[in-house]
């Protein structure tokens, strides 16, 4: 009897000790699969509508995993919000990645938007005596340094045989740059959507030349390299999402534009144009496209705006 009640014993303890490591690894693994995912956006663009339509939620919740949104003024401060930590997933223009991985940064380019160049331009007041980009010599033209439109700067100046030495440049932010147009401290203005849109829409700026025929204007997600590594199917579903939301954004601009008036504090006509300027879909990174971003980092160093050479193809998770 004896015998008996301690196998009976051992065989309780040998249960107890399963149990308790089945939970304990139980646990683990629920505290593993719990990711939060902090994506940086910014007032316009798709990752907004993205935030305001719910979807993303809905979509990586089979994977446990929760999504904060942390909003940024610009590419650049997202960027850098992306270097330090502060969120592992992001959108950008082609030129303050470019800044970034001068800067050494850890990010990695995931995905892009088709080319959008009809969503920058370089304008002149309504009254300017400027016609052409010829025109443009010895004036005051402003725009945000290391943006995407110093790069359409550049290339407007190139295909009109003119230099930026020719031209007076005028490094404002877009709120300020916005001012000093108005007031007539600047000559012209190079800008993006929607600002570019508002300034046609309010004051009726007047289009010298627009990105056509001259760059790509693309948009780029960008994440934390280790992120992306470590959550390769987080990051496919994101890219996912976000194929989607232009894919329904193409399909009901009207609404769209509703979505962002809001966050934005724009017209809707203001913002249903730059929508209609705007790149639909989002995939992967290509060869191509990446050749694409290699020749605006080849100009920025040209022009000494970044320290050194960079390669692209380093940014992009093999």
């Amino acid at each position: 009897m004896r015998q008996s009640q301690l196998k009976f014993l051992a065989k309780t303890a040998v249960l107890t000790s399963a149990i308790a490591g089945v939970m304990i690894l139980t646990g683990c693994a629920k505290k593993e699969e719990n990711i939060t995912l902090n994506i940086g956006f910014q007032k316009y663009g798709v990752l907004p509508i993205l935030k305001e339509r719910g979807t993303l939620e809905t979509a990586l919740k089979a994977q446990n995993v929760n999504v904060k949104w942390v909003e940024f003024p610009a590419g650049p401060q997202l960027l850098e919000g992306l270097n330090v930590g502060s969120v592992s997933f992001g959108e950008s223009g082609e030129a303050p990645p470019i800044f970034a991985q001068a800067a050494n940064s850890n990010l990695v380019y995931v995905a892009n938007q088709p080319e959008a160049p009809k969503a920058e331009a370089l304008i002149v007041q309504k009254d300017s005596k400027i016609q052409s980009v010829a025109d443009l010599k010895g004036k005051r033209v402003a725009l945000n340094k290391g943006s995407n439109v110093h790069y359409l700067l550049l290339k407007v100046l190139e295909a009109n045989n003119l230099k930026l030495s020719d031209i007076e440049v005028i490094y404002l932010p877009p709120s300020d740059a916005r001012a000093a147009f108005e007031r007539g401290a600047v000559d012209a203005w190079v800008i993006w959507d929607p600002f570019f849109a508002a300034a046609e829409h309010q004051i009726g700026a007047r289009v010298i030349a627009t990105g056509e025929n001259l760059v790509n204007n693309l948009q780029f997600y960008l994440a934390d390299r280790k992120f992306a590594e470590s959550n390769p199917q987080v990051i496919k579903a994101v890219v996912n999402e976000l194929n989607l939301t232009t894919e329904w954004v193409a399909q009901n601009q009207d609404e769209a534009a509703k979505l962002l008036q809001k966050p934005t504090g724009l017209d809707f006509n203001v913002l249903k144009t730059s929508i209609s300027r705007m790149g639909f879909g989002v995939k992967p990174l290509t060869g191509d496209i990446v050749q694409k971003q290699q020749l605006v980092a080849d100009a920025f160093y040209g022009q000494q705006l970044i320290p050194q050479k960079l390669n692209i193809e380093a940014a992009i998770i093999k």
